[in-house]
């Protein structure tokens, strides 16, 4: 896969190409990457690349030339390793949420060009002719589109074959199968009087794998409930999360 970004600030792209597991899958050639400032696309002294909106009202906006220029210098270095179709994303908080089943989606893709917005955001007609679709990683509003776009490669690049050591890690995460995560212990045993739950400790498996589901369920249940209301349980997860719940009902009433 390969990956470039066009963004104001590409140093700060150091922090996923040079570090963990993105930097190890860079070196093994897993994956490419490469960052593009559109100021180095404008044709004037200040190097400028953003202007006042139409319309007025406050803050800039970012110039279709420099940034299309850009996005076209990225795609045509996709083209030369062998990329022939570009997906382009614009980070935006108007786009539709990342989630896991987009984050799958996405890492099936042979090449991603990310468009990085600052400042009051880019010239809708560039999103119109150039953008494939926009994606927003929460509720809320960010300096720019920096962070959000080392998100969307995080977990994207970390979904690529080759790249997790144990490769059943990626399928084990939360969201994957529709519920959260359970609970993980190590050693020791016991730290200040906490113990590590028996079953874990009884080389059961099939019992080990039970809990386990349970333990997702439950803390699906009494944290993200939403994520439940869209799921079809099986029988077995209907009994163990009624399980789950009795024994939360249980422990309330005896504290």
């Amino acid at each position: 896969m390969q990956i470039d970004v066009v963004s104001l600030f590409p140093e700060m792209f150091d922090s996923i190409a040079r570090f963990g597991v993105s930097q190890r899958a860079l070196d093994l050639g897993i994956w490419g990457f490469q960052a593009w400032n559109p100021r180095d696309f404008t044709h004037d002294n200040y190097r400028r690349i953003d202007d006042r909106p139409y319309g007025g009202g406050p803050g800039m906006v970012m110039q279709i030339e420099p940034l299309q220029q850009a996005l076209t210098a990225a795609r045509q270095r996709q083209q030369q390793l062998g990329v022939m179709e570009s997906h382009t994303v614009y980070l935006s908080p108007q786009g539709s949420a990342l989630t896991h089943n987009r984050v799958l989606a996405l890492s099936q893709r042979p090449g991603l060009v990310l468009l990085c917005g600052r400042y009051e955001g880019v010239d809708e007609r560039l999103i119109e002719r150039e953008v494939d679709e926009e994606i927003s990683i929460g509720d809320y509003v960010l300096s720019g589109g920096e962070l959000p776009a080392m998100v969307l490669m995080d977990a994207v690049v970390r979904l690529l074959p080759g790249v997790l050591n144990d490769a059943q890690s990626a399928y084990e995460d939360s969201f994957v199968t529709g519920l959260l995560d359970c609970p993980h212990y190590t050693r020791p045993e016991e730290y200040q009087g906490m113990p590590v739950p028996e079953v874990l400790l009884s080389g059961n498996h099939a019992l080990i794998a039970q809990w386990r589901l349970q333990q997702a369920l439950g803390r699906t249940w009494q944290r993200r409930p939403d994520l439940l209301q869209n799921r079809l349980l099986t029988k077995q997860e209907s009994r163990l999360l009624a399980q789950y719940q009795q024994e939360q009902d249980s422990q309330k009433k005896q504290e």
